[in-house]
C-alpha cells in the first residue's frame, strides 16, 4: 500500500509552524507497514493543491492521499474545493464518519468541510488540520482502508464478508 500525505498550510509552507499533523500521518502509516511515497506542505491555494493531487493521482504514485488542513471556514480554507475539482467519484462515508463521531468529542467537528473521493486508482481523504482531529480521524477510518484500496486497485473484487 502506498500513501501520500499533503499538509495544506500557509504558515507550514513558509516554515513558520511545525507540521505536527502531517508528520503524525506519515508515522501512523509507516507503523502500519505502508510505503509513504510523498509528503509535502503546500500553501492554502486551490491551484497548488489541485496540482499536487493531480500529479500524484495521474501518475498512479499512491493508492491513498491523505490531506490535512484547509477544511474549515476561513476564506483561505479551500482544500475541499480543490479536491472536488479533482475527484471523479465521491466516497462520502469517510468524511461523514469523521464528522459524526468527531461531534461526540467536540462540537466543532461539524465545522469540518472535508470531502473524500476517488480519482483513477487513488482515494483522497481530507482530514482536519489539528493534531487531535487527525489522530481521532485516522483511528476511525483506518480499518476499512486496506480492503477499499484492494478493491480500487483490483487486487480484490468482492466486498462481501464471507
Amino acid at each position: 500500500m502506498k500513501v501520500a500525505v499533503i499538509t495544506v498550510s500557509d504558515k507550514g509552507y513558509r516554515g513558520e509552524r511545525e507540521d505536527r499533523s502531517g508528520s503524525y500521518i506519515v508515522g501512523f502509516f509507516r507503523d502500519k507497514g505502508w510505503e509513504v511515497v510523498d509528503y509535502c506542505i503546500v500553501p492554502d491555494e486551490k491551484d497548488k493543491i489541485k496540482e499536487k493531487l493531480l500529479s500524484i493521482c495521474d501518475c498512479e504514485k499512491a493508492n491513498l492521499i491523505i490531506t490535512t488542513g484547509g477544511t474549515g471556514f476561513s476564506p483561505r480554507d479551500v482544500t475541499p474545493e480543490a479536491t472536488k475539482e479533482v475527484i471523479e467519484k465521491d466516497v462520502p462515508g469517510f468524511s461523514e464518519i469523521i464528522r459524526i463521531e468527531g461531534q461526540k468529542k467536540t462540537p466543532r467537528a461539524i465545522l469540518s468541510r472535508g470531502v473524500s473521493g476517488i480519482r483513477k486508482k487513488t482515494l483522497i481523504i481530507n482530514l482536519p488540520g489539528s493534531i487531535k482531529g487527525v489522530k481521532d480521524s485516522l483511528e476511525l477510518i483506518y480499518k476499512p482502508l486496506p480492503h477499499g484500496i484492494d478493491i480500487l486497485t483490483q487486487k480484490e473484487s468482492e466486498c462481501g464478508e464471507g
